[in-house]
């Protein structure tokens, strides 16, 4: 009753409002490409602290009493609109925006309102451009989106070459990756090396890390909201990049002109090519590539409608054969499709719709002798997710929506068959699929209170169902199974809901300095379970149960921001503090694979994260850059691990430091370095050895007791452009990753010491020394 008459307030004061205010909206668009404009802050000369920013898709709408206007459209980096407007009744004003020509003196890092970071509500939020993407160096040279925010305070990667990562103290399996809005289960190509994401086709990127608005749901990390570009509707481009270790192709343009837009960008990695060519003998027969391809085209119906279809579609291929009847076969891939339909019911509402799906496979088959064996997981989704937005004033505007997303879970197909010309299958077995069902329904209001005083508060109710057919076991307190269930198709056998409020709250000390706060609580309700730290197509998502009941997390946040010199320099300290329910672990000798009951090996406990992240960053001039800064705790507490006692997690790495600096040096040159330093991992090492029966064996006691060596390493790039030419663009990066050749420790073994028989010595392996690459880019 309550909520009923919460929403007939808001029809009043809606009804009220509107016969006294009239509202100019409109969708902002890129002029070389008509791509829409995400960000674009609109405000009123004449009303210093009112405006509003085009959403997602680049619409606008802005509700003012009626007078004379003058309106100013602001992008950093693009020439600002000045416009003045009479509004004496609902006016529809869509506008390209230029990109500025830059000169030395002008060079600017692509965004939003040049001081968004200090005015926003929100916090924890991080964005990064393309353009900065593509100068910094990176590993082989190849431009990588997850390489380059793993920069960023707060956000570490998980090892050397990974493209994994943890935020804030969360493991991998807890941040929450959209593509053009399906999920990403695994964003790993080549074992983690690259990352899945084509810089050439991504439009850019949003991440959450606190204060996550309503709209997000089933990570307690993070979100990751990732934008495919629309394509171009005005003119047929192509660029490309040829490197050393992989090539890309992307071609744009329109369908109709200036109403249909269309993208396809495809990649391809050939490390073994070097392998074949160069490789020793043992190594002759290895496979070892991944590719990629992104589709997207975009329709605009008429003035009100326009319509979307996007895809990914990526596999990853590692065969390892070394001619002594042992063959080793990895495959994996991620396919996506998105459907979106957005419409403008009026000038105040504008509404989105989603049918999404996601697959994501594995294949693991080992072959020795004339028997191949082979064991498939996966998870698949599909999804509906509808979003309205709705502009009261320029200073309030309201969101609601609802998802509701059908899992279906692999665990496990197995199959055992002659390798022969005439194969015969000897054995055919699957682990019991498993369904379920996840919904949330959210609202969330944004109100600007006054000049100084702005609030983001929302909530939203998540439900998840588990689905038949199953088969659902019961277990003593030592994890045999001691009873069965089965329940039928469709069948609703287990239940969880949560109500998840999220607030953020900015107060503006002055035009160039804030605080806020922000608070969030969310609900997983699925959990990948991994026997390794790196990002292999052997990982095994499952949904909470009966007994593996749903993590949680309840974070709270502060935060200082200041700008310098007319917002050419920005600066941030932000404090946190989260609490985790409901955290996994391992047994000891815990066996993942093929098991019915998988959720019999594990340990369930607690955990928390806490620190403080500090950025300093420089947006304008021919010298851009960053420098970031987090000092960190990461803790676990299980009864059944290291004798009940708190111990740090894995991720747990205390300090981590980034410096990033571009240099412009010319028109044509530019030149670039990285240095990073981290506090190394949290791992588990033998305390020390005892002798039984003529073996050696490792005595462990401690869990997570030492570290692996600190993680450092500096990166240099140079970007040379090629003269410009009227129809042709092109340009050479020169990277080399790891300059000094540091040796960072990928793990840490421990084997027989074989000049001290009583002994066992620990061996490193590092994976990179120096490598250089060389990238030839393109664009016409």
């Amino acid at each position: 009753m309550k909520l009923f008459y919460f929403f007939i307030s808001i029809f009043f004061y809606h009804t009220a409002f509107s016969q006294t205010h009239f509202t100019v909206s409109g969708t902002l668009h890129e002029e070389k490409s008509g791509e829409a404009m995400i960000g674009v802050t609109v405000s009123v000369k004449q009303m210093p602290h009112t405006g509003v920013v085009s959403n997602a898709y680049g619409f606008y709408s802005l509700s003012l009493k009626p007078d004379l206007y003058r309106l100013f459209y602001r992008f950093t980096g693009y020439n600002d609109i000045d416009t003045l407007i009479e509004l004496n009744r609902n006016i529809q004003l869509n506008l390209t925006l230029t990109e500025k020509i830059n000169q030395m003196k002008e060079a600017v890092i692509i965004g939003e309102a040049a001081n968004k970071n200090v005015s926003s509500s929100q916090m924890g939020i991080e964005k990064i451009s393309i353009k900065e993407i593509s100068v910094i160096p990176v590993f082989f040279g190849e431009k990588d989106l997850l390489k380059t925010i793993q920069l960023l305070p707060g956000i570490k990667g998980i090892s050397e070459g990974n493209s994994g990562f943890y935020v804030r103290g969360g493991s991998a399996d807890q941040n929450l990756i959209l593509l053009d809005e399906a999920t990403i289960y695994n964003p790993s190509h080549v074992l983690g090396f690259f990352s899945v994401f084509n810089s050439d086709a991504i439009k850019g990127i949003t991440i959450y890390k606190s204060g996550i608005p309503a709209e997000y749901g089933g990570r307690i990390s993070s979100a990751f909201d990732i934008k495919m570009n629309d394509g171009n509707n005005k003119q047929f481009k192509t660029t490309g990049g040829i490197g050393l270790i992989a090539s890309r192709l992307t071609l744009v343009g329109p369908v109709v002109k200036n109403k249909s837009s269309f993208i396809i960008s495809a990649r391809r990695s050939y490390a073994d090519m070097y392998a074949r060519a160069f490789g020793p003998p043992q190594i002759k027969n290895t496979i070892m590539y991944f590719y990629d391809l992104n589709l997207k085209v975009s329709y605009q119906i008429g003035i009100k409608d326009r319509i979307f279809f996007s895809g990914y579609f990526g596999k990853d291929n590692f065969v390892f054969d070394n001619n002594k009847n042992r063959r080793i076969e990895t495959y994996w891939s991620n396919k996506t499709a998105t459907f979106r339909w957005n419409h403008i019911f009026n000038s105040k509402l504008f509404f989105n719709s989603s049918l999404l799906y996601n697959n994501y496979k594995s294949n693991f088959i080992l072959g020795t002798g004339n028997a191949q064996f082979a064991i498939t997981t996966g998870i698949r989704d599909f999804s509906l997710k509808e979003d309205f937005q709705y502009y009261f004033s320029a200073k309030h505007s309201f969101k609601f929506g609802l998802q509701s997303t059908l899992h279906t879970f692999t665990p496990g197909e197995v199959s055992l068959n002659t390798s022969d010309i005439n194969s015969i299958k000897i054995l055919d077995q699957t682990i019991e699929k498993k369904y379920a069902s996840e919904s949330g329904l959210y609202v969330s209001d944004n109100y600007k209170f006054n000049s100084r005083v702005t609030i983001n508060y929302g909530i939203r109710f998540s439900v998840f169902n588990n689905l038949g057919p199953s088969t659902v076991f019961s277990f003593d307190e030592t994890g045999n199974i001691n009873d069965s269930s089965i329940y039928s198709k469709y069948k609703i056998y287990n239940t969880y809901a949560g109500i998840e409020p999220r607030i953020s709250v900015v107060y503006l000390l002055n035009e160039s300095s804030s605080v806020k706060a922000a608070y969030h609580h969310i609900n997983q309700y699925l959990q990948l379970l991994t026997n390794t730290t790196a990002s292999t197509p052997i990982d095994l998502w499952i949904p909470s149960g009966k007994l593996v009941k749903p993590q949680i997390s309840d974070q709270i946040s502060l935060g200082y921001y200041k700008n310098f010199k007319n917002n050419m320099y920005e600066t941030s300290a932000e404090a946190y503090y989260k609490n985790m329910q409901n955290q996994i672990d391992y047994k000891d000798g815990a066996d993942l694979r093929l098991n019915k009951a998988v959720e019999s090996q594990l340990y369930f406990g607690r955990g928390w994260a806490y620190g403080i992240e500090m950025l300093v960053k420089k947006k304008q001039g021919n010298f851009t850059g960053w420098i970031g800064y987090t000092l960190s705790r990461t803790l676990r507490q299980f009864d059944n691990i290291n004798f009940g006692n708190v111990y740090p997690a894995r991720q747990d790495i205390i300090n981590s430091i980034s410096i990033v600096t571009i240099y412009q040096i010319s028109k044509r040159l530019t030149v670039s370095a990285v240095w990073v330093y981290q506090t190394g991992f949290a791992v588990t090492f033998p305390s020390g050895t005892y002798y039984f029966n003529g073996n050696v064996y490792n005595l462990y006691t401690e869990r997570n007791g030492y570290r692996m060596p600190a993680y450092h390493r500096m990166d240099l790039g140079l970007t040379w452009k090629g003269k410009p030419k009227p129809k042709y663009e092109s340009s050479w990066n020169f990277s080399v990753y790891n300059v000094y050749a540091r040796e960072n420790a990928y793990s840490i073994t421990f084997q027989k010491d074989l000049n001290a028989p009583y002994q066992n010595q620990a061996v490193q392996l590092s994976l990179f020394s120096v490598v250089p690459a060389i990238t030839y880019n393109f664009k016409f």
